[in-house]
């Protein structure tokens, strides 16, 4: 087995009708580890569902809804924290499409706050929001030094009385990735959402998903990020994306994001190789929601520090990170 039925489930919801005990089961399993049960709730809504599912299914979009309501609350307090240095709020993924109300909010798991500032200003953000009670939650020294000279970010900050993290990027691939976005058009073209926040534009969200999808990590939590995608590719037109994409060296990534989106969520899509190699990893769980197929993810693992730094590096990298004990799981 595989996470094909609950893909299917988020395309077809009525497809749900045909599910035995077993593969109810299968189906709740996946979608929380895939941290797409809210998601799944929303979708199924509609539905007829058996009676144990329906508590199950009315608790997450219950979640999901004051999940939303916390990050959209966190949003609220750093803008608040950075406003004397007079910046907007520029959101990114999860907390933004919910602030906008957009499609791929709908009962979205919502982890840290994700906002992008720009470089230069980042001393004077990491200031403000440890002057506002946020705290670092990296103490390793390595880390530290790795975050600020290599990486897209700041070290995560999480608060220190809400216990909600945030992460400050000031572009969106690390800065030793072989492709690198322009950072300041990104920002330029940002779009606002009320007087304190503001989101990227529809077409550099795509660019932006696909690149944390396909350009920059192990595809873990894949099948929700290419959620996203399907749902964000409503809003912008083939011409323009390809456009901006090409802008960002995303092209490749964009359009194999674009593939893959339509061959899982939509009428489907022909599937190079690759493509079908991607597909078999975002879609390796069991019955029970446990990844499968543990030397593809280790493969996925090692690729996503191969795309984000040079070889000499990667091999500096992963010995230090193997003697302070990292093991990829």
């Amino acid at each position: 087995m595989n996470a094909l039925p609950l893909v299917r489930a988020l395309r077809e919801p009525a497809s749900a009708a045909t599910l035995d005990v077993p593969g109810w089961n299968a189906l709740i399993a996946m979608a929380r580890a895939e941290r797409l049960i809210g998601t799944l709730a929303f979708r199924l809504a509609d539905q007829p569902l058996p009676p144990a599912m329906q508590p199950i299914l009315a608790d997450a979009r219950i979640d999901a809804e004051r999940e939303s309501r916390q990050a959209l609350w966190e949003a609220d307090r750093a803008a608040e924290a950075i406003k004397p240095l007079g910046l907007p709020l520029l959101l990114l993924k999860g907390t933004a499409y919910a602030a906008a109300g957009l499609k791929a909010g709908e009962g979205r798991f919502i982890g840290d706050l994700d906002i992008l500032v720009p470089r230069a200003s980042m001393p004077a953000v990491e200031r403000s929001l440890l002057d506002a009670g946020w705290e670092w939650v990296k103490s390793d020294p390595y880390d530290d030094a790795y975050y600020r000279q290599w990486m897209h970010e700041l070290p995560p900050l999480i608060h220190s009385s809400r216990d909600r993290m945030i992460d400050v990027h000031h572009t969106i691939l690390p800065l030793t990735a072989r492709q690198r976005p322009d950072a300041e058009a990104i920002m330029a073209e940002a779009v606002p959402i009320t007087g304190q926040l503001s989101m990227l534009s529809a077409e550099d969200r795509i660019c932006h998903a696909a690149a944390h999808l396909l350009a920059d990590g192990d595809l873990a939590g894949g099948l929700r990020n290419l959620w996203d995608i399907h749902c964000l590719l409503k809003d912008v037109d083939a011409e323009g994306l390809e456009e901006r994409a090409r802008r960002h060296g995303l092209l490749p990534h964009v359009r194999q994001a674009r593939r893959l989106a339509e061959a899982l969520y939509g009428a489907g899509a022909r599937l190079t190789p690759w493509d079908r190699l991607v597909r078999a990893r975002l879609l390796a769980r069991d019955g029970w929601g446990r990844e499968t197929h543990k030397l593809l993810r280790f493969g996925f693992y090692l690729r996503s520090h191969w795309l984000r730094m040079p070889p000499a590096m990667l091999a500096r990298h992963l010995w230090t990170k193997w003697r302070k004990g990292h093991r990829p799981a």
